[in-house]
């Protein structure tokens, strides 16, 4: 089963083709040596989301987050972010006596980041517990492609990971396809065991993986690429980007493995977001038609710009030009 051999879920609707990202959205503070204490909202899917949206501005391809807020104004204005973006709401859970959670940006001479958490009582933890989560989980089987990280997962009570990943099962069965970003923060989980089993639950229904190595190195302890390769398709994976930061990305599909180098960038002020800006760009590109390799270039293309912009979120304004014809292919590896 690739990405592209899609058929859609059979309870989905004609009309534009419909993207679901789970995850959850932050509160973001950062401190900035000109304006001070600064504050906005972010978070991996969430930032995945609105680039995503600004590249498919279009009533072709629409995308909506599924996620769990509070009642606080905090909420209420991220959701309205969202709404901006062109981001859709339709299942976002509201959960009253909980809040949003949130973190803090240091950046350092280098543009790399360092993130500082509260999030133990977000409620986009708590978004498919209970009767109430019901709604969002069956229409999970409304959309022809859902993106999930595995923050997504990591954040999750155990027993809504689980009825997340049965979720999954039935709307894959039915023809929707799976997209994951593999995005492993060690301390959101008890162990690395039950990290291992729930992205192996994961991977066992992912159609497109789009996987930061060092990320896997460190969870699966693959020793190469060569190594992560076998087991992905070990797991039945389509499709494969492994992207390595400012080094060229490496694209494993049905047609064969290609390297894709990456944009250089002469000043990196912050590298928030630069996975998942890539993440966009690529699932951007291949919606649209576009090859695996002009989807890498185009994650490379917009990472490049996001990397000299502080923030997870880049004004609109420093958006790149993205066109089918702007690139052409790259040369098989």
């Amino acid at each position: 089963m690739t990405l592209n051999s899609r058929q859609r879920p059979q309870s989905a609707p004609s009309g534009p083709l419909k993207v679901a990202l789970v995850g959850e959205c932050m509160i973001e503070m950062r401190s900035d040596p000109v304006a001070g204490l600064s504050q906005t909202f972010g978070g991996d899917t969430l930032n995945v989301a609105v680039y995503f949206c600004r590249l498919n501005a279009s009533e072709h391809i629409v995308a909506d987050y599924v996620t769990a807020i509070g009642a606080d104004s905090f909420s209420d204005a991220m959701r309205q972010l969202w709404r901006d973006e062109g981001v859709g709401d339709p299942h976002v859970r509201v959960i009253e006596d909980a809040l949003p959670g949130l973190y803090f940006i240091q950046t350092d001479s280098q543009g790399e980041r360092r993130f500082l958490y509260w999030r133990g009582e977000a409620a986009a933890r708590r978004m498919f517990d209970g009767a109430e989560a019901d709604a969002a989980l069956h229409a999970l089987a409304d959309y022809d492609y859902i993106y999930v990280s595995g923050i997504s997962l990591a954040i999750l009570t155990a027993g809504g990971r689980e009825r997340l990943l049965h979720a999954l099962r039935l709307v894959r069965e039915a023809g929707a396809r799976i997209v994951f970003d593999n995005n492993y923060r060690p301390h959101l989980w008890p162990d690395t065991q039950a990290a291992r089993q729930a992205y192996g639950d994961m991977l066992r229904l992912t159609d497109l993986a789009l996987i930061t190595w060092e990320d896997d190195a460190a969870l699966f302890g693959y020793a190469d690429v060569e190594v992560l390769f076998r087991a992905y398709a070990a797991f039945g994976v389509g499709e494969i980007a492994l992207k390595r930061g400012a080094a060229s990305c490496l694209v494993q599909c049905d047609s064969g493995r290609f390297e894709v180098p990456a944009e250089q960038v002469r000043h990196v002020v912050d590298t928030t977001a630069a996975g998942d800006s890539f993440s966009a760009a690529y699932l951007s590109c291949r919606l649209q038609g576009g090859d695996p390799q002009l989807a890498a270039r185009w994650g490379h293309r917009l990472a490049a710009q996001v990397v000299q912009h502080r923030g997870a979120l880049i004004p609109g304004a420093a958006m790149p030009s993205l066109k089918m014809p702007s690139f052409s292919s790259a040369t098989e590896a």
